[in-house]
Formats: structure tokens, C-alpha cells, sequence
């Protein structure tokens, strides 16, 4: 006689069958070809079948060196710890289960490092200076490149995406991150021990979403939005599309029903209630955050009777994704498709007239980014030798907004990249963390003295060690040209990293300014990054006898109008990079806040500094702008100085607040 099993109960045993039969699996972070970390002792953890024995076998050519045994608990999970073991190898490592077992080889101990941020340590070397030389040198094959994939969650993921180890040669390092490598390549060049490179950076990025979930919710200005946040990156598309549409709804009223829109592209609308953006640039990074849908774009311009009645040429540049467009209410040309090259249209001579003409764009942004993606230049009116420019600003509406399953981008919500490319990794076995990120940050830069401090110590945290935590601070780029007069963003954010260097131990920067590019948020010279980032290294990980910071300010005193300043980290005395000498990047202030730019005199290891426009100073800055790559004050061994101020006023993100 036989009885039926209860549904519920049949899947419960089918979930313990497979739990028991499962293969014996390792996270995609060890593999072949991996540095684990040396002189410590070193998690090796997976998934096997409940109760399982596991076994973990390290081998070397002399034979066996350490074999571990673990049972498996209820839910396969599974850690052992490896004792510690020198620089060297290579080693075998195995692991074993009742069913399989798996294999590494080629496995070396050394130095590990996770090199994380946004774009400018994800930036290749194969867009670094000379990379075509440093590729053709690049043979270290124990310097060693693991790239975690781009992925995002809100909730903590198990494990990576994929990735794999790559040895250092001349074909693989192009794709490297250029930070990190260089980096990597001075401290090989000093220790003379392996070194591995775990590369989870994702460009554009902010630090909230490199935050753990309950790290956020313990800081108060960051616990209304973890209280706002939905499951899953499905849920949060559907809140953010409802949170959308209700401000398109407030900003123009409503939708447009079919009648209305046959009236956007006509010469004769009424626009006026219209907002403004700027073109080119993409709708939804700006106005319209996450908006997929379509959006209408018109332009007046008014054409000289010369050129009335005459054929000419629109050229838009590339749209992301596709386009109708129209002038004057009559349509010109479509594309259903993206073109790289551009939109190029003829607009038909009995078209155009003298005085107001106006051109429609609707703009259907399919998903990910949406509008005109190219540069200014590709946007104009053309003909012969006439030429009208037609970047700038744009009236636009929306016509409609998508249901976008999976909102695009790693900034549209906190923690979803912690989750997806850092928990996988915790606790694997490291040194400490270099970091280049901040750009995005730049409008919250306040709020940023303390989001930043928030993420190293949660990191710390969760691997259980205050482990070293080196950063690079800002490059000078022209940003908002921003400045002490109108304030600089950029700067303020400089200073939030500086700060971080006195409420949080064990952390050190390295200060680039004098490297950026002024028209390249993407300086080319990593070579010099990765250098002062291997200066704090060695310096203050590896205990070498070295100087690692160029001048720091420590004090300085009044004489009448001139401040004579001190600084620390001034070995070999203070030097400028001018040929004729000349100091630049000081200011100075009196009670009236007004800033003038100062004359600067090196006397050893200080500076005088003096304006003859302020009778009476009480602040002095040095390097606050945006783009302060003018900055030229440097001590002995070449390192730059920390830009600074004297003064506590405040700035222009102070009250800016991630939401």
C-alpha cells in the first residue's frame, strides 16, 4: 500500500537530495594561476553536499605541505584556513569532495591587493601613456590580474559573475587596469615577491554603491533612502518609473494624447512652457535620471534671407537610440537604427525660410543612455561656407516613458555593487585596498568626509582586519572651473580625501594634481599613479625607509600681510616646477572673503606668502579650484604639495545630500 507525499514535503526531500549529491564547488576567485596571500593564514571556502567532507590539499614539487580536512553544513557551505606560507611556489592546490574533486595549479603566494573605484582605475593600459612601449615590456609573469566582472545586486551575492587569473605578458596587460599595474610593477620591482591584483572597479561610479546595505542604514543622513529601498533591481525599476513619471506628470502636466503630438514638430507651436537642456548630452543622466521612452526635442533658429529657399544640410551627430526629424513640421529623416558616424539629413529647399525656423527631434531612448552623444561640433546647419552651430540649448517634453525591467547604470541605488563585486570576495586573503574614485562624488563632496570613511571601515569591517587603505586623491581637470571666487567642487571633494587621512588609520594618498589633464577627465599618466601609490606602500605597509608624500601643510604665522608657512613631509626643501621659479596657486583672503591671487617666496623647508591686495589676511588657500594643475610647489624627491585651506567657510556642497 502506498501513500502520496505532500507537495511541500516531496521539494523539501528533492532539496536534500540535491544538497547531498551536489560537486564539491570553489567561488570564481581561487583558480589556476592565482596569488594567494603570503604569512597569513588564508580562507579557502565553497559549496559541497550538506554534511560533506571536504579536503584541501596544498602541494609543491617536494610534495605534500598542508592537507585540511572540514565537514560541510547543512547547506553545503564549507571554510578552511590554510597556514600561513612565504613568498613563492608554485604550489598545487586541491579540494575534495565524495564526488569530484578540483585542481589548481600554477598557484603562488605573495602580495595581494584589491584595486577598486570608478573609471579611472578601471582605465586600461592600453590607454596609457606610451602604451605601446610599456606593453612591449610588460614580461612579469608573477604579477598576476584578476578583473571582476560588472555586476550589481541588493542583495549580497555568493560569488562573482567569472573573471580568471592572468599572468602578466605583453598580450594580456593591454587589458589590465593601468593603476593597478603600474603599481603592482614598482612593488615588484622593490620586494621581488609576487604580486596579485583583484580589479573590482566599475566607471562613473559613486561610493554609496560600493556601501554595504546596513553599513548605509547606520549612518542618519543615509537612513531615510535605505529605508525607501525595494528587494530587487526588478522592484526598484518599477518604483523609480512610478517616482518618474509622477515628475515628467508635475513638470508638464501630463502625457500627450495622440492629437497633441501630431503638434510637436509643427513651426507654429507654442513652446513656451517648454523646459530646457543642453545638447549635446544624454536626457537621462541629467534631467531625466533613468528615463527609457521617448522625448521631443525642438530648436528655433532664425536663417538670414540669404539663405532661404535653398537646400541645405542638417548633421546632428550620433543619437542614442533612434530618431525622427522634423523642420518645420515637415519630417527630414529617421533612423531606426544607431549610426556611430552621425545623423546627416537634406533639408529641401522649399523647406527653409527667412527669419524663425525650427527644428523637432524625437529621440527614442530604447534603454541604457538617451539623446545627442556626440560632441558639439557634429551639431550644426550647413552649406557651402555657411555654418550654423546648433549645440547649446534645446526645448524638450516627454512623449512617453518605458517599463525598464532592469534600470541601467551603477549609480541607481546604494550598496548594489558591495553586493555584486565586493561581498563575493570577502574574506579572501589581501594585503589592503588601493582606490581611485571621487569624481562622481564631486557635488556631494561635504557629505563625502564622511560617506567615504563610512565605506573603508565597513569594508574592514567585513574582511575582520583594518587592513592598509591607499587612495588617490583628484586629478586637476576643468570640471565646472570651479574656483575659490564661484567655489569648486572639486576641490572640496581634494579635501574630504585629505581629511580621511586623520579620521581613519592605516589609510594613505597619493596627490596627483600636477599630472591631470585639463580637457581629460582621463589623464593618461598612470604610470606616475600607480609610482606614488606604491611610495605609500612601501612606506607605510612594507616599513621601507623612503619619502612617500610631497609637502603637507602643518602651521603658519602672520607678520603683517605675510604668512610664513610651515609644512610637514618637506625633504630636500621646498621646490617649484617653474624654470624661473615662481610659486603659483596661492591665494589669500581678508575678513571680507574675497580671495586675490598671492605672491610666494621659498625660504628652506617654508614659504612666505603675500598679496598686495589684502592689507589685513586671515585665510589662505593653496591648489582650490577645480583645475589645479597650475599648482607648482614640490618638495626634494619630486612629490607635489597637498592643496589646502586655511579657512572653514563653507562651501558649495555643503547641504548636498545623496538621496
Amino acid at each position: 500500500m502506498t501513500f502520496p507525499i505532500p507537495k511541500r514535503l516531496f521539494i523539501l526531500l528533492l532539496f536534500i537530495s540535491s544538497l547531498a549529491n551536489a560537486d564539491v564547488k570553489l567561488p570564481r576567485i581561487f583558480g589556476s594561476h592565482m596569488i594567494l596571500q603570503q604569512k597569513k593564514q588564508v580562507p579557502v571556502w565553497g559549496w559541497g553536499g550538506a554534511g560533506e567532507k571536504v579536503t584541501l590539499t596544498l602541494r609543491n614539487g617536494a610534495g605534500v605541505l598542508q592537507t585540511k580536512t572540514i565537514k560541510a553544513g547543512k547547506e553545503g557551505q564549507w571554510m578552511i584556513k590554510l597556514d600561513p606560507v612565504p613568498a613563492g611556489g608554485p604550489y598545487q592546490v586541491s579540494v575534495s569532495g565524495k564526488k569530484n574533486s578540483i585542481v589548481l595549479e600554477d598557484v603562488l603566494f605573495g602580495e595581494v591587493w584589491i584595486c577598486s573605484g570608478q573609471s579611472n582605475m578601471e582605465m586600461l593600459v592600453n590607454r596609457s601613456n606610451h602604451a605601446a612601449e610599456e606593453k612591449s615590456k610588460a614580461n612579469f609573469p608573477q604579477i598576476r590580474h584578476f578583473k571582476v566582472p560588472h555586476d550589481r545586486s541588493l542583495i549580497p551575492k555568493e560569488d562573482v559573475t567569472g573573471g580568471e587569473w592572468q599572468l602578466t605578458t605583453p598580450e594580456t596587460v593591454g587589458d589590465f587596469s593601468a593603476v593597478a599595474y603600474f603599481f603592482a610593477r614598482d612593488l615588484y620591482e622593490k620586494l621581488h615577491v609576487p604580486i596579485g591584483l583583484v580589479n573590482a572597479s566599475w566607471g562613473g561610479t559613486q561610493v554609496e554603491s560600493w556601501i554595504s546595505r546596513d553599513a548605509m542604514n547606520s549612518f542618519d543622513e543615509f537612513k531615510a533612502h535605505v529605508a525607501g529601498m525595494p528587494e530587487s533591481l526588478e522592484a526598484l525599476a518599477v518604483l523609480r518609473k512610478k517616482q518618474l513619471d509622477e515628475k515628467i506628470i508635475m513638470e508638464q502636466g501630463s502625457f500627450p494624447d495622440a492629437e497633441t503630438l501630431k503638434t510637436w514638430p509643427s513651426l507654429s507651436l507654442d513652446d513656451a512652457s517648454w523646459k530646457s537642456m543642453e545638447m549635446p548630452g544624454y536626457f537621462d543622466l541629467k534631467y531625466l535620471p533613468g528615463l527609457d521612452g521617448a522625448v521631443w526635442l525642438r530648436k528655433e533658429i532664425n536663417l538670414p534671407e540669404s539663405w532661404a529657399n535653398q537646400s541645405m544640410i542638417l548633421m546632428l551627430g550620433p543619437i542614442d537610440d533612434v530618431d525622427v526629424t522634423y523642420v518645420n513640421g515637415v519630417k527630414v529623416g529617421e533612423s531606426m537604427k544607431k549610426v556611430p558616424q552621425g545623423r546627416n539629413y537634406i533639408i529641401p529647399a522649399e523647406i527653409l525660410k527667412a527669419g524663425k525656423n525650427v527644428i523637432a527631434v524625437q529621440i527614442r531612448d530604447l534603454g541604457g543612455i538617451g539623446g545627442f552623444s556626440g560632441k558639439p561640433e557634429q551639431m550644426k546647419l550647413t552649406r557651402d561656407d555657411y555654418e550654423m552651430p546648433l549645440a547649446g540649448s534645446w526645448k524638450y517634453r516627454v512623449e512617453s516613458s518605458l517599463e525598464n525591467k532592469e534600470p541601467s547604470g551603477a549609480n541607481v541605488t546604494s550598496t548594489i555593487l558591495y553586493n555584486a563585486m565586493i561581498a563575493p570576495l570577502i574574506p579572501f586573503a589581501m594585503r589592503g585596498t588601493i582606490w581611485y574614485q571621487g569624481e562622481s562624488n564631486a557635488s556631494r563632496a561635504y557629505q563625502y568626509r564622511k560617506s567615504f570613511p563610512l565605506m573603508i571601515n565597513d569594508w574592514r569591517k567585513r574582511w575582520g582586519e583594518d587592513f592598509p587603505f591607499l587612495f588617490v586623491q583628484l586629478a586637476s581637470w576643468s570640471a565646472n572651473q570651479g574656483n575659490s571666487e564661484k567655489g569648486s567642487t572639486w576641490a572640496e571633494l581634494r579635501e574630504a580625501q585629505s581629511l580621511t587621512l586623520s579620521s581613519v588609520a592605516n589609510t594613505g594618498m597619493a596627490v596627483i594634481h600636477d599630472i591631470g589633464e585639463t580637457a581629460d577627465i582621463h589623464p593618461k599618466n598612470k604610470q606616475d599613479v600607480g609610482h606614488r601609490l606604491a611610495l605609500n606602500a612601501l612606506k607605510q605597509v612594507y616599513v621601507q625607509d623612503i619619502v612617500h608624500s610631497g609637502p603637507v601643510f602643518e602651521s603658519m604665522q602672520l607678520d603683517g600681510n605675510k604668512f610664513t608657512v610651515s609644512f610637514k613631509h618637506a625633504m630636500g626643501g621646498l621646490k617649484s616646477s617653474d624654470k624661473y621659479g615662481y610659486v603659483k596657486g596661492f591665494e589669500v583672503a581678508g575678513q571680507d572673503r574675497r580671495f586675490f591671487w598671492a605672491q610666494a617666496r621659498i625660504e628652506g623647508s617654508k614659504i612666505v606668502v603675500w598679496s598686495d591686495q589684502v592689507a589685513s589676511p586671515v585665510a589662505l588657500r593653496y591648489g582650490w579650484s577645480d583645475d589645479n594643475i597650475e599648482a607648482n610647489l614640490f618638495n626634494g624627491e619630486g612629490l607635489p604639495a597637498t592643496p589646502f585651506r586655511t579657512d572653514t567657510w563653507k562651501g558649495v556642497t555643503e547641504g548636498v545630500l545623496f538621496k
